[in-house]
């Protein structure tokens, strides 16, 4: 039964990152053209933002790698290793990194009064998801050191 899970997650995850993908291949160029063409007092922050856009993917789908790794470790049954540690602390990483990327972008439109309040909604959903991810991968992180420590000290007590 746990293997089909891990597979439902696999392919969540899988379908989750070609979403994404396919999102900043087709539809954030034809935004930003759009958006270039309806403020085109605005339009030379068209290649900027695409570029912060597309650098905040890159932790994204780090992230979604690392989670794959996490896993394969527990379908190998090597969930209480320190790879597993290590792995949530990628994550924990690659969310603060997305964190940082959208609050610079959102301080930098600011600057320029270029800030749209539909897009500071969504630069702030963003922030606060990852906010709460690196929170809960933290937490994770720190159970998971604790419960590999009791099973070293349980596995030298036998």
């Amino acid at each position: 039964m746990k293997q089909y899970k891990i597979t439902f997650l696999k392919i969540t995850i899988f379908i989750i990152g070609l979403t994404i993908l396919s999102l900043c291949i087709f539809l954030l160029p034809n935004l930003a053209r759009d958006a270039a063409v309806m403020d085109p007092e605005n339009a030379y922050l068209k290649i900027p933002v695409l570029m912060g856009l597309y650098l905040t993917a890159i932790p994204f789908f780090l992230a979604l790698y690392q989670a794959l790794k996490i896993l394969n470790y527990i379908k190998r049954k090597d969930a209480f290793t320190d790879l597993s540690v290590i792995s949530l602390g990628y994550v924990r990483n690659c969310a603060m990194a997305i964190i940082v990327l959208y609050v610079i972008g959102m301080i930098m439109l600011t600057v320029l009064n270029a800030l749209h309040p539909g897009i500071a909604l969504l630069g702030i959903v963003i922030i606060f998801a990852s906010l709460v991810i690196a929170v809960f991968s933290a937490i994770l992180q720190e159970l998971l050191r604790n419960a590999i420590q009791l099973k070293s000290e349980n596995e030298l007590t036998v």
